[in-house]
C-alpha cells in the first residue's frame, strides 16, 4: 500500500496536469463566438466591443446611446472594446457566403450600419478607414462610406427599418428597402476576412434582426 503522502502527491500532480490541459484549451482572448462560411449569419451584439457610451438590451440584439455613458474607468478593460468612438460589433464573423439582416431604427438621427474587418483598430470609427464599409445616416441624408469618403445615396428616406445584404464572393454590400424589397444602393469592395456586422450610434436606439433568409426579390 502506498504511503498517504505519496497518494497525496500523485493526486496533486494529476490536478496540476488537468489544470494545465484546461489552460491549453482556453483561447488567449475570446473574440467572436459565431463563425460562418455559409449563408444566413445569426449574431448578437458583442458587449466586449461596445464603447462605454453604448448599452445593450433585448438579449444583446439592441443598442442604445447614452449621452453621458459610463465612466471608462468603470468599464472592463479589454483590447476588443472601442475606446474613442461609439461603435459596437456583432459577435459573428463571416468568411464567405451571402448574408442578410435588418436593423430597426428608433429615435436616431445619426448612425452607421455595415461591416468591418474583425481586426480593425479600436481607436477608429467605422467608415473612416479602408477596412470598414457602412451606410451612414446623418442630417437626414444617407451616405455610402468607406476610407472616410462619403457618397450620397438617393431614394432613401428617413429610416424606420433597413436591410443589409452582404455578398462576400461578389464583393458587395447593399442597403435594402425592406418594404419592397429592393436594393437602394450597393458598395463594391475587396473585403478582408473575417468580417463582422458593425454599428455606430450617436443618439436613439438600433435593434438588429439576424439569421434571416435573403428576400425573394433580391435573389
Amino acid at each position: 500500500m502506498a504511503a498517504p503522502w505519496s497518494v497525496g502527491l500523485r493526486r496533486l500532480a494529476e490536478v496540476r496536469s488537468l489544470s494545465a490541459a484546461r489552460l491549453l484549451c482556453l483561447p488567449s482572448q475570446r473574440r467572436y463566438v459565431r463563425s460562418t462560411a455559409g449563408n444566413n449569419l445569426q449574431f448578437k451584439l458583442d458587449e466586449r466591443t461596445a464603447h462605454s457610451s453604448l448599452d445593450l438590451f433585448k438579449k444583446d440584439t439592441g443598442v442604445i446611446y447614452r449621452i453621458l455613458g459610463l465612466d471608462p474607468s468603470l468599464v472592463l478593460d479589454n483590447p476588443e472594446r472601442f475606446r474613442e468612438w461609439a461603435v459596437v460589433f456583432g459577435d459573428g464573423r463571416v468568411t464567405a457566403g451571402r448574408h442578410y439582416w435588418e436593423v430597426t431604427v428608433r429615435k436616431s438621427q445619426e448612425f452607421r450600419v455595415g461591416v468591418a474587418e474583425a481586426g480593425m483598430s479600436r481607436d477608429e470609427c467605422v467608415g473612416t478607414n479602408s477596412c470598414s464599409w457602412v451606410f451612414a445616416y446623418t442630417q437626414r441624408k444617407w451616405y455610402a462610406m468607406t476610407g472616410n469618403k462619403m457618397v450620397p445615396v438617393s431614394l432613401a428616406g428617413k429610416p424606420d427599418r433597413v436591410g443589409l445584404l452582404l455578398d462576400c464572393e461578389a464583393g458587395c454590400l447593399g442597403l435594402v428597402d425592406v418594404q419592397k424589397p429592393k436594393l437602394i444602393h450597393s458598395m463594391r469592395a475587396v473585403f478582408g476576412v473575417p468580417l463582422c456586422p458593425a454599428f455606430a450610434l450617436w443618439d436613439g436606439e438600433l435593434l438588429t434582426h439576424s439569421g434571416m433568409e435573403v428576400p425573394g426579390g433580391l435573389q
